[in-house]
């Protein structure tokens, strides 16, 4: 068990999104299921109750804890991708299995968890500064999902 794991909260869909995401990403995986070990007031014996899983080799815990509390923009997943490809094999998986679009890279999935598929040319533009990453950021700004090619021209002013 890792030293510090994150908790996410989920309305008793914990085990469907761990299997999700770790059919998704690489280095990914789901771990152990702690089920109820007898009826309670908001479920039956048997009902998984947290979900060990791994994303991109980090470590979470998914909690059914109801309907009560629901992600938010507040904390995102920044997945960084290497190319055209993998950026829309992430972005599709996502907003194809229930979740939405949003602007600027970032996605929802299905769970409402936020996530910003981030091409590693668009992080080096902005540590570029300059009129490099003032272009690049103003095409970001016009996309939904990330144009790498996009993004390659506009650092290079063309």
């Amino acid at each position: 068990m890792d030293k510090l794991t994150t908790v996410l909260w989920y309305d008793g869909d914990a085990e469907e999104a761990a299997r999700f995401y770790a059919e998704t990403f690489p280095d990914s995986g789901v771990g152990p299921i702690f089920r109820a070990p007898a009826d309670f007031p908001s479920g039956k014996q048997g009902d998984a109750l947290t979900v060990g899983f791994t994303v991109c080799g980090r470590a979470f815990s998914g909690l059914n804890g109801g309907d009560m509390f629901k992600p938010n923009e507040s904390v995102s997943f920044m997945i960084v991708t290497e190319d055209q490809a993998e950026t829309d094999r992430y972005w599709d998986a996502i907003v194809g299995n229930g979740g939405q679009e949003s602007a600027c890279g970032w996605c929802k999935d299905k769970w409402g968890f936020n996530w910003q598929i981030t091409p590693r040319t668009l992080l080096e533009s902005q540590q570029a500064g300059g009129d490099e990453a003032r272009r690049a950021f103003e095409a970001m700004l016009q996309m939904g999902k990330i144009d790498v090619a996009a993004i390659d021209a506009a650092r290079k002013g063309d």
